[in-house]
C-alpha cells in the first residue's frame, strides 16, 4: 500500500528522465526479445539463404529454406524493425546487405557474432539456478548448461580466433612463432571444442599440441572436430584441470578467455609454470574489461560484465577454489596473480576492443 512518503517521492521524480529511462528500459527488453528472433534466423539458415541473394519476397525465402511462409513474414517483419534487414514496398521484398550477412550469416568472417546468440539459449534457461545462487553463493557449474552454451561459445570465438590469433596474437610474442616454427611442444589449458588449438595445429605442422579442459562432452567433441580435418596426429585432446594437467618443458601454454573461469587461478599459473620449459611462455587473453566498473559503461563492456554475472562467475564459484575472480577483475589482479606463481616477466602484447593478450613469462 502507498504511503503518502511514496506519494510524495514520486512527485519529486524528473518525470522527463523517468520517461528517457523507460524508453531505454523497453528499448533493451525488445532487443532481448529479437535475440531470439536472431537466433531463429541464424539456427533455420534464414540469414544464410538471404546473403547474397538480393531482394526476396517472404514466399521466395520460405522455398529457399522449407520454411512455413506465415511465420518467415513475421520473422522478416521484426528483422526490419530492428534495421537488420532493409524493405522495398514497391516490390514487397527483403534484402539482407552484405555487410549483416558479414555478422550473421556468414561463420568465416572475422566479424561473424550468430554464435552469441546460440549461447543465450542455454543462458536464459539458468535464470532458476542462478537465482539459488545469488541466495545461497554457491555456483553454477559449466556443466550445469545445456549443450548450447558449449556449441555457441565455440562458434562466438571460432571467428575472432580465426582472424587473430596467429597473424597478430602469437606474432606479438617474442620468439614464439619462431620456435612453433621448428617444432614446439604447447598446452592449451581450457580449450573447449578445441578450435583454437586446432588453429595453431594448421599452422604449424612441425610442432605438437595438446588441448586440456575439464568438460568431458567438449574434449569429446574437439576430438571428432580434428579428426574432421586430419589434426589429430598433432592436435591431441584431454580431459583436465587448469590446476593438474600433465605434461612439462613446454614452450608455450595458453589461456584463451578461460583463466578468470577458474576456482582457482593461481593454482593454474602455478601449474603452468611447473609445466613451462626453461624459456617457455605463457599466453594469456582475457576479457577487454575493466576492474573500475564506470569504465566498463559501453556496449561491449556491458556485454561482458553481464556474461560474467550468469555464467563466468558462477562457473569458478561452482569449483569451490580459493578464489572466483569474475571476467573483470583487471591487468593489476592477473599480474599479481602471475607474480606469485613465479611468471614475473608480464607485457601487454596486442589488444583488441574485446580482447587484451598477455605474454607472459620466468
Amino acid at each position: 500500500m502507498a504511503t503518502s512518503a511514496d506519494v510524495q517521492h514520486g512527485a519529486d521524480l524528473d518525470q522527463d528522465r523517468v520517461r528517457d529511462f523507460l524508453e531505454r528500459v523497453i528499448t533493451d527488453g525488445g532487443a532481448a526479445a529479437a535475440g531470439l528472433c536472431t537466433s531463429l534466423g541464424d539456427r533455420l539458415g534464414l540469414y544464410a539463404a538471404m546473403a547474397g541473394a538480393g531482394p526476396l519476397t517472404s514466399a521466395q525465402l520460405a522455398v529457399r529454406t522449407g520454411l512455413v511462409e506465415r511465420y518467415v513474414r513475421e520473422w522478416l517483419a521484426a528483422q526490419v524493425a530492428g534495421e537488420y534487414v532493409t524493405y522495398a514496398p514497391d516490390t514487397d521484398t527483403y534484402l539482407l546487405p552484405d555487410e549483416h550477412a558479414a555478422v550473421l550469416a556468414d561463420p568465416e568472417q572475422p566479424s561473424y557474432a550468430a554464435g552469441f546468440y546460440t549461447m543465450l539459449q542455454a543462458l536464459y534457461a539458468t535464470e532458476d539456478a542462478l537465482m539459488d545462487a545469488f541466495r545461497t553463493g554457491d555456483g553454477v557449474g559449466w556443466e550445469e548448461h545445456g549443450p548450447a552454451l558449449f556449441a555457441g561459445t565455440a562458434k562466438f570465438f571460432r571467428p575472432g580466433y580465426t582472424a587473430a590469433l596467429v597473424p597478430e596474437w602469437l606474432a606479438a610474442l617474442d620468439g614464439v612463432v619462431e620456435k612453433l616454427e621448428r617444432g614446439a611442444r604447447v598446452a592449451d589449458i581450457g580449450c573447449g571444442y578445441g578450435y583454437s588449438t586446432m588453429l595453431m595445429a594448421q599452422a604449424f605442422p612441425a610442432s605438437d599440441f595438446h588441448g586440456f579442459d575439464f568438460h568431458r562432452p567438449s574434449v569429446e567433441a574437439a576430438r571428432d572436430i580434428a579428426a574432421e580435418q586430419g589434426l589429430s596426429a598433432r592436435a591431441r585432446f584431454h580431459v583436465a584441470t587448469a590446476q593438474d594437467f600433465p605434461g612439462k618443458d613446454y614452450d608455450l601454454i595458453t589461456f584463451f578467455d578461460c583463466l578468470h573461469d577458474t576456482g582457482d587461478p593461481l593454482g593454474a599459473l602455478r601449474c603452468a609454470e611447473r609445466a613451462l620449459a626453461d624459456d617457455g611462455t605463457c599466453l594469456i587473453v582475457e576479457p577487454n574489461a575493466s576492474a573500475d566498473v564506470q569504465e566498463n559503461a559501453n556496449p561491449i563492456g556491458r556485454a561482458l560484465t553481464s556474461a560474467s554475472v550468469v555464467v563466468c562467475l558462477p562457473a569458478a564459484l561452482a569449483q569451490h577454489g580459493p578464489q572466483a575472480l569474475g571476467n573483470h577483475a583487471g591487468e593489476e589482479a592477473m599480474k599479481d596473480l602471475a607474480e606469485q606463481a613465479g611468471l614475473h616477466r608480464w607485457r601487454l602484447a596486442a589488444e583488441s576492443p574485446v580482447n587484451r593478450v598477455y605474454d607472459v613469462g620466468r
